[in-house]
């Protein structure tokens, strides 16, 4: 485990998104298991070799995308067929040919906000500190540097040993994090 207790890991800079990925995967392939990599956009395939499973937050989207739908349609016919009943013309007080914008728009509104929310709530956000603040140079993470951090709560976390390694992997700068 960690040798101090302040430590929050350790972080290489990178250059490039084909490095980081390399390095990702190096790390998982090492046994490393609590990584997480900061860059400034999203790079295809880091999510696997980092280990992280995929998200439900399509399914949970769908779900909440046919609710809307559901909602957007009853509502409607409950005002027209069933509370507020109006024959105009002989036309049928089940439309749904009518119903259609509105039961389109409660869909996107429901997936929508629910899109929002979940990641907001998945992200952990929103968070006005983390440790990861603390790393040198930690502002280029949001323009064209990318970083690769080796957690202390990682149960194969050996101070020095993981310092070599994320050397041995050619970043540009290696630094430790305290909380």
């Amino acid at each position: 485990m960690s040798e101090a207790a302040n430590l929050y890991g350790v972080v290489a800079k990178f250059g490039s998104p084909e490095t980081i990925l390399a390095a990702a995967q190096q790390t998982k392939d090492a046994g490393y298991e609590n990584i997480e990599a900061y860059t400034p956009f999203y790079i295809e395939g880091l999510d696997d070799n980092l280990g992280h499973a995929p998200t439900r937050l399509g399914w949970v989207v769908l779900m909440m995308g046919i609710t809307g739908l559901l909602t957007g349609f009853f509502i409607q016919y409950w005002s027209n067929a069933v509370f507020y009943p109006l024959n105009i013309g002989g036309k049928p007080l089940n439309s749904w040919p009518n119903f259609i914008v509105i039961t389109f728009e409660c869909t996107v509104l429901f997936s929508a906000f629910t899109a929002g929310l979940f990641m907001l709530g998945r992200n952990g956000l929103p968070r006005p500190y983390h440790p990861i603040f603390n790393t040198p140079g930690f502002e280029d993470a949001t323009r064209d540097k990318f970083f690769l951090c080796i957690e202390s709560k990682d149960e194969n976390f050996e101070l020095e040993k993981v310092k070599s390694f994320l050397s041995g992997l050619n970043p540009e700068d290696v630094a430790e994090v305290d909380y």
